[in-house]
């Protein structure tokens, strides 16, 4: 399972960018009000950046940074051992920000992405051949951080977001059509409609153009 002690399940930049423009639009056709949705994805956010994020409403979140250097990963378990808030004044857990390599520095200053709230922090420039995170010293818990658990929809694994899916949407939710959405298949009125039988293809146009989900 993904979380800091282990990230090797953790896929590559491009496949994590696709994945969580899958999870983004998946979100988007269960969903038609953004503010009840976990998982968003912004095709957009700079002239050459790309942002995906998850809010769990319970103040849980994490934002992921794509760029032309790679990709930096933050996240914030409110709940975890390594909350910045055991700490007064509260501050973010020794290591884990510190060495962040220069190229994502305006990652570390970005204000939308609140980092001074943060309990994980991993990376990976389009040099490297793994995802790295700083050295730490963790305290006795099994997820320390939270990243296992807020890391765990990026494994690729359909049934992931499945169980995910039925659970936060309290419905069933077609595997098939999941399957399509994390392959980029090109959406049309019947995928939609298996997801949502209220949506047709126009209604999600805007959230298509937004996350950058292929036609």
């Amino acid at each position: 399972m993904i979380s800091t002690h282990d990230l090797s399940q953790l896929p590559d930049i491009a496949r994590l960018k696709a994945i969580s423009q899958s999870l983004a639009m998946l979100d988007a056709i269960l969903c038609p009000k953004w503010e009840y949705r976990y998982y968003s994805f912004n095709a957009h956010w700079s002239e050459d950046e790309m942002m995906a994020s998850m809010r769990n409403g319970s103040g849980d979140e994490y934002f992921i940074l794509f760029t032309t250097a790679g990709a930096i990963i933050k996240g914030f378990a409110h709940e975890a051992p390594m909350t910045p808030y055991t700490f007064d004044p509260p501050h973010v857990w020794p290591g884990v920000l510190d060495t962040v390599p220069s190229v994502f520095a305006a990652f570390l200053t970005e204000p939308a992405f609140i980092i001074e709230d943060t309990t994980f922090c991993v990376w990976r420039t389009y040099h490297d051949s793994v995802w790295h995170r700083g050295t730490i010293e963790f305290p006795d818990d099994p997820d320390p951080d939270g990243s296992q658990e807020l890391l765990a929809i990026l494994d690729g694994d359909l049934q992931t977001y499945q169980a995910y899916a039925e659970t936060y949407y309290e419905r069933s939710i077609d595997l098939d059509t999941v399957i399509q959405v994390y392959n980029h298949q090109p959406l049309t009125d019947a995928l939609v409609g298996a997801l949502n039988p209220d949506l047709s293809f126009t209604d999600i146009s805007a959230d298509r153009e937004e996350i950058g989900y292929p036609g």
